[in-house]
């Protein structure tokens, strides 16, 4: 075969495969993102807890504003699935318990997750995320009253949003 020939059938037959691998890549990662939800949503509460000088990160609903982020459209399916896999290595790891950990075991547990280079990347990328639904505008669902915004005495970008982010 030429390469000529072999580049236009590739094409040809390579380009309806990666679209349907798109689709189904992202509905399997909403199914096993419902599994490691509750993982991610404790890690987040660790990290701001109620009582704290920044509103808590349950007050603040992160985690349906992470969830909402990395599902959209625009964001990397490679770091979603890194979000997702990280969350479900970290219960691993701790052979289920995680979610039935005292403060005491769950810093123990995240301390030692995060002396490995995996676990370190996989909760800076939590904390990132979390921080922006702390301090992101409320119209995207968290900073609700601002309270992420008044906690750093903080207004916000000018403008603000009108509306929420735009689906491609």
């Amino acid at each position: 075969m030429k390469r000529r020939t072999f580049m236009v059938f590739g094409s040809l037959v390579g380009i309806p495969m990666p679209l349907s691998l798109k689709a189904h890549s992202t509905s399997t990662q909403q199914k096993e993102f419902i599994q490691v939800r509750e993982t991610i949503a404790a890690v987040q509460a660790h990290m701001f807890p109620e009582g704290g000088k920044l509103p808590s990160a349950k007050r603040m609903h992160t985690i349906t504003f992470t969830e909402e982020t990395i599902f959209h459209a625009t964001y990397d399916k490679d770091i979603r699935a890194f979000v997702i896999d990280g969350a479900r290595e970290l219960m691993g790891r701790e052979k289920g318990e995680f979610l039935a950990y005292n403060v005491l075991q769950k810093e123990k547990a995240l301390r030692s997750y995060e002396s490995t280079t995996y676990g370190s990347n996989w909760l800076a990328r939590i904390m990132v995320l979390t921080m922006e639904a702390l301090f992101s505008d409320p119209i995207y669902g968290s900073n609700t009253k601002l309270f992420g915004w008044r906690a750093i005495n903080s207004f916000g970008g000018k403008p603000r949003p009108k509306t929420r982010y735009i689906d491609l």
